[in-house]
């Protein structure tokens, strides 16, 4: 066994870096880490670096990530799908809610499954996250 100790990346496929390096940045808002280069992109959120990769330059095929694949935590669900919609994000469905969290599943300009989500249960030691 290995002794995992986090999560540094999510690798995020792409098919035009650039358009998706938008996306992240200018309709998501999230911080692009000032050691990104023109063929390694990153965003951060906090926790986890979302890392824009060319599958076609590793000698793979793009795939997109599936439905609601990266989850993103916000504070308020309808404001940030809002948000979202008033920069043309389209959403699939409506927000739902599973009595522990809700949230809404839109895709990114690569076709990679994504959602913003709250958690508005407390965990089982009645801590709220």
């Amino acid at each position: 066994m290995i002794e995992a100790q986090r999560v540094d990346f999510i690798a995020v496929p792409v098919q035009d870096r650039e358009r998706a390096a938008r996306f992240y940045e200018d309709t998501l808002g999230l911080h692009r880490n000032p050691n990104s280069t023109a063929t390694w992109v990153e965003f951060e959120t906090g926790n986890v670096t979302l890392a824009l990769v060319d599958p076609p330059s590793a000698g793979q095929p793009f795939v997109p990530l599936p439905f609601g694949s990266i989850v993103i935590r916000v504070p308020d669900v309808a404001a940030a799908k809002a948000k979202l919609q008033e920069a043309g994000v389209e959403f699939i469905g409506e927000t739902w809610d599973s009595g522990v969290c809700h949230g809404a599943v839109f895709t990114d300009s690569e076709g990679n499954g994504l959602a913003v989500h709250h958690r508005y249960a407390p965990y089982l030691d009645g801590t709220l996250p």
